[in-house]
């Protein structure tokens, strides 16, 4: 059987003429209100949310995909109420598409709408990127699911759920582990290791813009709150910090999957991220930094790209990964956001540049064989509490030719 793939395609409509744009306002408006009744009456069941949303203006699209929808609500995601913002959701037997090189905007879409012949067609504008997925719902080589549709500040959304083929990922009996570490000063920096753990070609994403819009948003939003500002002015601005940070991720995680191609056999590897956000306690300014940058957003869209582009992705335990020494495992310092330094007057490696060192742990501790691989603190021979830990840096032995690597090599 095949690789499969789930990509969200999204489209922008072409703005709809008067009476289009009161249809669309309408179907969304109906279809909100029974959104609420169902969950306000804590619809459990399809059944019960079909006795509730029966008598509503609505496509029997719309309505499958509420009783589908709501009872995961509660049971699934654990809601206690609802966001004003819900997009409309449609089952997949509502979708058709349109296709012509005459038009300026070549895709068009039927937008759904109660009552027979009351749905009518809208161009698109598509994300140029995702082209070949589009033609894939025209050709049937890649199926739709769900499909959903939100009226943003200036425009509408379109968001549709195709499954399509991707290569077999990567199963070489030699692979090359790509490790990638994720961070503030530098928001990507990977690289790939040779036998004896040196990092190779490392590449960087600066994380300098990242950085500085974060901080922007903050203030501006806070000043916005302080003012009681418009509702509208305030969601148009985090709107727009928000589109410029997801073409930061967008951008970095794409340079990421080219770097790991340019190995031969690559593997990806990656820190497990999960519950981070409750694992973070570093004081309430740095909390707020390190949670409003989504880490595990730019490591899902690393790993959405190299499902696509057949290349196998491994998670590892972050634990130390940036305060350990890729050389020889043991534990150093990190008294400089850019600099790490290992204590281990054994090892070759005197001063490091800090997320490359992350990084080459982060590759070296993809076990192909499934066994735990030890660390060492210096001066210890066992972990700091006592514990075992599943995996981490393994030991290596120091470089055969040992050599000084200074932070200016890096930049």
């Amino acid at each position: 059987m095949a690789a499969t793939a789930t990509t969200t395609l999204e489209a922008t409509l072409v703005s709809p003429t008067t009476g289009k744009e009161r249809a669309l306002q309408r179907t969304v408006a109906n279809y909100r209100r029974a959104l609420r009744e169902s969950f306000d009456a804590g619809a459990t069941t399809q059944t019960t949310v079909n006795d509730v949303v029966t008598p509503y203006t609505l496509t029997s699209y719309a309505k499958d995909a509420l009783k589908s929808y709501v009872p995961t609500l509660r049971d699934t995601y654990g809601a206690s109420e609802l966001a004003d913002d819900h997009p409309v959701r449609f089952t997949n037997r509502g979708f058709r598409l349109d296709h012509s090189r005459e038009r300026e905007a070549e895709f068009c879409w039927y937008v759904p709408q109660a009552g027979r012949g009351n749905g009518f067609w809208i161009p698109l504008h598509i994300n140029p990127e995702q082209c070949g997925l589009w033609f894939g719902l025209l050709d049937g080589d890649a199926s739709v699911g769900e499909f959903r549709v939100q009226e943003r500040r200036s425009s509408w959304v379109l968001h549709v759920t195709v499954e399509h083929e991707v290569p077999e990922p990567n199963d070489s009996d030699e692979p090359t582990y790509v490790g990638f570490d994720i961070g503030e000063s530098k928001l990507l920096a990977g690289c790939a290791c040779r036998d004896d753990g040196t990092p190779v070609r490392p590449m960087f994403v600066d994380g300098g813009r990242a950085r500085h819009l974060r901080k922007e948003m903050h203030t501006t939003l806070k000043r916005f709150q302080k003012r009681d500002a418009a509702e509208w002015r305030t969601d148009e601005r985090f709107e727009h910090y928000q589109n410029a940070l997801t073409d930061i991720v967008e951008k970095a995680s794409r340079k990421a999957v080219e770097y790991a191609r340019s190995f031969e056999n690559p593997v990806i590897a990656l820190e497990d991220l999960s519950y981070i956000r409750e694992r973070l306690d570093y004081g309430a300014y740095m909390n707020r930094r390190l949670h409003s940058w989504a880490f595990a957003r730019l490591q899902g869209r690393i790993a959405d790209k190299a499902r696509i582009a057949g290349i196998r992705v491994e998670f590892v335990t972050p634990a130390y990964t940036s305060q350990t020494c890729h050389a020889c495992g043991h534990i150093g310092r990190r008294s400089e956001q850019a600099e790490f330094r290992c204590t281990n007057t054994d090892c070759w490696v005197s001063e490091y540049q800090a997320d490359l060192n992350a990084a080459a742990n982060v590759a070296g501790r993809v076990d192909p064989w499934g066994e735990s691989l030890p660390w060492k603190s210096a001066g210890d021979d066992s972990p700091q509490d006592g514990s075992a830990f599943d995996s981490a840096t393994a030991c290596r032995e120091p470089s055969a030719k040992p050599a000084q690597m200074t932070l200016a090599e890096w930049g």
